[in-house]
């Protein structure tokens, strides 16, 4: 499945792209390069078992084993010291990337309720893009019954596109929903 997603890129994406920007090299051509998905789970300096869970959420959604991520600096008012676990990540690269945006934007993003297409403002300014899901329901290996908390997520793709306007013509090949 995930090959399909690859050669379609190579093939159809590729040439949309240097045709709209005119590139003289396939190698000029923006491509993504890593999907980051980070899931910050704040209540586990109470309670461990809650990370662990959000990482097994986590790890059935990529099909990857997630990271835990530990705070770099001690912050009094949020009662964290410094190097407690504090959240997960998992950075998706390969065939299993292209599988992931495949299925986050064909069958996760139109799950969401009142969904209206995603904001296409959210680049950084050289090329990346961030999303914001609020709920890990939407996936459709997450099992309903099984949740114990709802939690949400941050996607970043990473690209080695130069601008956001490259970016953004990139993931809308992809099918990207962004608002009109």
């Amino acid at each position: 499945m995930s090959s399909r997603l690859r050669e379609t890129y190579q093939n159809e994406i590729v040439g949309a792209l240097m045709k709209k920007f005119g590139y003289k090299n396939v190698m000029q051509v923006p491509k993504l390069e890593k999907v980051v998905i980070n899931m910050g789970v704040g209540e586990a300096k109470e309670n461990v078992k809650l990370l662990d869970a959000a990482v097994s959420d986590l790890e059935t959604i990529t099909g990857q084993k997630a990271v835990v991520t530990k705070a770099k600096k001690s912050v009094a008012n949020f009662k964290i010291r410094e190097g407690m676990p504090i959240g997960c990540k998992v950075t998706l690269r390969g065939d299993k990337m292209y599988e992931f945006v495949d299925r986050l934007i064909n069958l996760a993003l139109p799950r969401v309720r009142d969904f209206r297409g995603v904001n296409p403002n959210a680049f950084d300014g050289r090329g990346n893009y961030a999303l914001g899901i609020k709920e890990q329901l939407i996936f459709p290996e997450i099992e309903y019954d099984k949740i114990d908390k709802i939690r949400g997520m941050d996607v970043i793709f990473v690209t080695t596109a130069k601008t956001d306007e490259e970016a953004r013509e990139l993931l809308a090949q992809f099918n990207m929903p962004f608002t009109k």
